[in-house]
C-alpha cells in the first residue's frame, strides 16, 4: 500500500476527474463529503465556497465534486483522510476506486532468477505480483519485448544461443507499472551429457520446501496467514488446498484470508511444483471459533470434505449466511418472559455451526429493534441467506405480524412495534437468496389496534419461509426448568435444525413432532407459510460472490460488532499484577473476569473489584464481582476450560451494551493487607476498553426516516446506519471517536408514544399464566442446552406455562 500521508494533489488528473464524477450525485456525493470532512476544522468551508461548488454544475464541463477535491488539495488533505471520509458517507464506488486503482501499489512477490542451463534445455522465468485486480505482464529481453511474453511466466523451450541474455518483466495496471529485477540466462556446454541430466535431476531432491505452514487457532473476523516457501529450479509454483480440494486463485507462497468465518476452518496444505518436480507441505489444521469462548461446541470438518462443496441434497448455495436473533424478556409494562434467553443462545450455537454470521441480542426497545434490523439489512446482498428470529411478546392483525419491544406501553399499537411484513419487503430489496422468519411469539389479535397498515408490493421471489411457533389467534408457551427456560417451539426445532434438508421440510418435521406430543396437540401448533421453489437448506454451503469487495465489506461489518477487548494485565504500585479478561455471552452482553496474577511476598491477602462503570449498560451491582458465573447472573457460560480453578477469579456481567454511548470505562480497585499491618489498603486504576461488541453500532441512535413505496401509515421506519462510523473506528491508525450525524435535515422519530385514546385499555391477549417445571436433574454448565425427546418433556397443560 502506498504512503497514505500523500496529499490529494498527488492524484493524477484522470483520477481526480473520475472521483469528481462519482461525487456528482445528490444521495451520496460531494455535499455529504463536505459535511464529513468538516470534522477537521481546516476543512470547514464557508457557505460561499460551497455555493461556488454548486454553481459548477452550470458550466458545460463543470463538476462540483471535482471542485471540492481541488479545495481539499489546496488545504493539504491527505489520501488517508479522504478515504476515511468516503467510508464514513458509505460511498462504496469511490472507496473501491481510490483503494484499488489509486492507493494500492503493485508489489512483486516473486522475482525472476538468473539461470545457467545447457543449450537445448527448457528455461522458465517467473514473476508474480499482487496489487490491483487488472495486472498485466510483459517480458523484455534487453529493451525489446519478447513476443508472446505477456504472462507471469516466460518459457523458453528449448533455449537457443539467440535467447542468451538479460530478461526483465514489467507489471502494470492502467498507467501504473513496476519492473522486476534483471534475470540473466546463460548457456553452459553440456560436455556430451544430455542437456537435462546435468542440471535437472529426475529425483524429488530438486525441489525443497524450506518453510512449512503452521497450525492456527483463530476467531471469526481474524485474518488467516499461512506461508509455505520452497527452493527449486525452475522456480516453484504454489497451489493451496483446503480439505484436499484446490482453493481458487490461491497460487502464491503466502495465503492470506481476511475476516475469516467458520467456513474457512479445516485442513490446509500447499502443493509446490515446477516442470519437473512436485512436493507437498505439511498438513496443518486451522480451527476457527465463533468469536467468543461461549461457543466451543463446533466441530471441525473431516479431512477430505470437499472445499465449498454443497452439504445439502440439492445444488443450491449461498453467497453468505446472516442471522439476526432477538429475544425480549424484561418488558417494562408487560409480563416478563424466561424462554428468550435460552432460546436465542441455543439457536446461536446451532446457526454458527452452519456457518451463519449471527448477531444475538436480548431486551431491545423500539429504537434498538429498528436500528438492529437496519444493520441486519446492510449485511444482506444478492444471494445471501437471511434469517430473522424473534422470541417475545407479539400479535397479529389482519395477516400482519408485529414484534413487541420491551418499552411498548400498556396499550400498544403497530406504531410501538416492529412490523414483520415491512422487514420482509426490505429484505427482498436486497435480492437475497433465502428469507427465513422464525417467530416464537403469540399471534392473538390485538383488540386495541384496528389499523390495517398496507405493505408495499412484494416481489415474486419464491424464496420466503415463515415459521410461526403457533397458529393464528393462538398463544406460544414456555417450558420452565430451574433457571433456564425453553419455549415449546425451540424445544422441538433444535433437534431438527442441523439436518441437511430443505427449510420447509425441516419445519414440517418440527410441526409433526409437536403434533405427536400429547400435551401440545390442540393447544400449540407450528404454522408454515412458504413460497420456496428451490431446495434451499440452512446447511447449504457458502460460495464466495464474484464481487470480493462486497463480501469483505460485509465480513468486516459483521466482525466489528463482535470485537471483544483484549485481555490485559495491570501493574499496581504495590507490586500486585491483575489480569482482566472478557467474554461474550450475547452480542450485547459481556462478562468481565479479574484475577490476581502476582502479589509481593509481604502482602498477606489481596483481591480486585470492578466499580464505577460508564453509564448506559445495565450492571447489577449486587451480582458484580462474584466468584462464579452463575452468581454473576450468567447461566449459559462456562469458563472452567479456560481459567485454572486453583486461581480465584471474580466475574461481572454487563448487559444492554447497545445503550453504551461512549467508551466503556471502569475502576479496578485492589484491596490488600501487609503481613505486619491490620488495616486494609486500597489502590485504584481507571481502565477504558473502548466500545465492545455491538455497542460500536450505536443502536440507540435514530436512523434516517424512511417510508415505503405504498405510503403506508407506519411512521419513521429507519433506513440509515451507523456502520460507516464503525467501519472507520476499526481501521488502523485512525481515531475511533464517535461521529455525529452527517445531516441536520433528517427527520427523526422521537420514540414510540402511548396513544391517549387507548390509555385506559391494557393491550395484552388473554393468556393462561401458571408455572411449570421439568422434573430432571440440573443440567451441567455446557455450551449448548440438551435436546430431550418429545416424550421426555412432561408438559402438564393443567398448569400451563407462561405464554409469549
Amino acid at each position: 500500500m502506498e504512503d497514505k500521508n500523500l496529499g490529494v494533489e498527488t492524484l493524477s488528473e484522470a483520477a481526480l476527474n473520475r472521483l469528481g464524477y462519482m461525487l456528482d450525485n445528490l444521495e451520496c456525493g460531494w455535499k455529504q463529503l463536505a459535511k464529513a470532512v468538516a470534522e477537521q476544522p481546516q476543512f470547514c468551508y464557508s457557505e460561499k465556497e460551497l455555493t461556488d461548488c454548486s454553481l459548477k454544475v452550470l458550466s458545460p464541463h463543470g463538476s462540483p465534486g471535482r471542485y471540492l477535491l481541488a479545495l481539499l488539495a489546496d488545504r493539504g488533505c491527505t489520501l488517508a483522510f479522504l478515504l476515511q471520509c468516503l467510508k464514513k458517507i458509505e460511498h462504496r464506488e469511490a472507496v473501491g476506486f481510490l483503494t484499488t486503482h489509486v492507493m494500492e501499489q503493485i508489489d512483486i512477490t516473486l522475482q525472476p532468477q538468473s539461470q545457467r542451463v545447457p543449450e537445448g534445455s527448457p528455461v522458465v522465468l517467473s514473476c508474480r505480483a499482487v496489487g490491483p485486480v487488472d495486472l498485466t505482464y510483459q517480458w523484455f529481453k534487453g529493451k525489446d519485448e519478447v513476443p508472446g511474453g505477456n504472462g507471469p511466466e516466460l518459457v523458453l523451450n528449448p533455449v537457443s544461443p539467440a535467447q542468451h541474455g538479460p530478461y526483465i518483466c514489467r507489471v502494470s495496471s492502467g498507467d501504473k507499472y513496476v519492473f522486476s529485477n534483471w534475470a540473466h540466462v546463460r548457456l553452459v556446454r553440456s560436455g556430451g551429457a544430455s542437456a537435462g541430466s546435468s542440471y535437472f535431476p529426475s529425483s524429488a531432491s530438486g525441489l525443497y520446501v524450506t518453510q512449512q505452514p503452521r497450525p492456527q487457532v483463530l476467531m471469526e473476523g481474524d485474518t488467516l496467514y499461512l506461508e509455505c516457501t520452497a527452493q527449486a529450479n525452475p522456480p516453484p509454483q504454489f497451489q493451496w488446498y483446503l480439505n484436499k480440494q484446490p482453493m481458487p486463485n490461491c497460487t502464491r507462497s503466502i495465503l492470506k484470508i481476511p475476516c475469516i468465518t467458520t467456513a474457512d476452518r479445516g485442513t490446509y496444505t500447499c502443493k509446490v511444483y515446477n516442470l519437473y518436480h512436485e512436493a507437498w507441505s505439511d498438513q496443518v489444521q486451522v480451527n476457527i471459533g465463533p468469536g467468543s469462548f461461549s461457543d466451543a461446541s463446533w466441530e471441525a470438518p473431516k479431512v477430505g470434505a470437499p472445499y465449498a462443496g454443497p452439504r445439502q441434497m440439492g445444488d443450491c448455495c449461498a453467497t453468505d449466511k446472516v442471522a439476526l436473533l432477538i429475544g425480549n424478556m424484561n418488558y417494562l409494562h408487560h409480563r416478563q418472559l424466561r424462554a428468550p434467553m435460552a432460546d436465542v443462545h441455543e439457536l446461536t450455537n446451532h446457526l454458527r455451526q452452519l456457518d451463519f454470521k449471527v448477531v444475538s441480542l436480548l431486551d431491545l426497545n423500539w429504537q434498538e429493534m429498528h436500528s438492529a434490523v437496519t444493520e441486519f439489512l446492510l449485511l444482506l446482498d444478492r444471494g445471501v441467506y437471511g434469517l430473522l428470529y424473534f422470541a417475545g411478546h407479539g400479535y397479529e392483525n389482519y395477516g400482519n405480524s408485529f414484534m413487541v419491544p420491551i418499552d411498548a406501553p400498556a396499550s400498544y399499537t403497530f406504531k410501538h412495534c416492529l412490523w414483520v411484513q415491512d422487514v420482509l419487503q426490505r429484505m427482498q430489496e436486497r435480492q437475497t437468496g433465502l428469507n427465513v422468519f422464525l417467530l416464537d411469539m403469540c399471534r392473538k389479535r390485538n383488540p386495541n389496534d384496528e389499523s390495517i397498515p398496507q405493505p408495499g408490493p412484494l416481489r415474486v421471489t419464491a424464496n420466503i419461509v415463515f415459521g410461526y411457533a403457533t397458529c393464528v389467534d393462538a398463544e406460544a408457551f414456555e417450558v420452565n426448568k430451574d433457571d433456564l427456560s425453553n419455549g415449546i417451539f425451540m424445544s422441538f426445532l433444535k433437534k431438527r435444525l442441523m439436518e441437511p434438508e430443505k427449510v420447509t421440510v425441516i419445519l414440517d418435521k418440527v410441526a409433526e413432532d409437536m403434533g405427536r406430543c400429547e400435551i401440545t396437540r390442540g393447544r400449540q401448533a407450528l404454522e408454515l407459510r412458504s413460497n420456496l421453489s428451490e431446495r434451499r437448506a440452512l446447511t447449504d454451503s457458502i460460495q464466495a460472490p464474484a464481487c470480493q469487495v462486497t463480501a469483505s465489506t460485509r465480513n468486516l461489518q459483521w466482525a466489528i460488532a463482535h470485537v471483544l477487548p483484549e485481555s490485559s494485565c495491570l501493574q499496581f504500585e504495590c507490586g500486585v499484577r491483575v489480569q482482566l479478561g472478557f467474554a461474550a455471552e450475547f452480542s450485547n452482553i459481556m462478562i468481565i473476569y479479574s484475577r490476581i496474577l502476582e502479589t509481593p511476598k509481604d502482602i498477606l491477602s489481596c483481591f480486585a473489584q470492578l466499580s464505577d462503570f460508564t453509564e448506559g449498560p445495565e450492571i447489577d451491582l449486587k451480582h458484580s464481582n462474584q466468584e462464579s458465573l452463575r452468581e454473576a447472573g450468567s447461566l449459559l457460560l462456562s469458563m472452567d476450560d479456560l481459567l485454572p480453578l486453583e486461581q480465584p477469579q471474580l466475574f461481572t456481567r454487563i448487559s444492554a451494551l447497545q445503550r453504551l454511548k461512549k467508551e466503556l470505562s471502569f475502576t479496578v480497585c485492589i484491596h490488600y493487607k501487609y503481613t505486619n499491618l491490620d488495616e486494609e489498603v486500597l489502590e485504584e486504576q481507571r481502565v477504558s476498553v473502548g466500545k465492545p461488541l455491538v455497542s460500536k453500532l450505536n443502536l440507540h441512535e435514530p436512523r434516517l426516516s424512511h417510508t415505503s413505496s405504498s405510503d403506508r401509515q407506519i411512521s419513521s421506519i429507519m433506513e440509515s446506519s451507523s456502520f460507516s462510523e464503525s467501519f472507520r473506528a476499526n481501521l488502523p491508525n485512525l481515531n475511533p471517536s464517535s461521529i455525529g450525524s452527517a445531516s441536520t435535515s433528517w427527520s427523526y422519530y422521537q420514540g414510540p408514544m402511548e396513544s391517549p385514546t387507548f390509555s385506559s385499555l391494557k393491550n395484552e391477549p388473554e393468556e393462561t399464566i401458571c408455572p411449570e417445571f421439568i422434573e430432571a436433574e440440573e443440567p451441567p454448565a455446557i455450551k449448548s442446552l440438551p435436546s430431550a425427546s418429545s416424550q421426555e418433556l412432561p408438559f402438564k397443560f393443567s398448569n400451563l406455562p407462561n405464554s409469549i
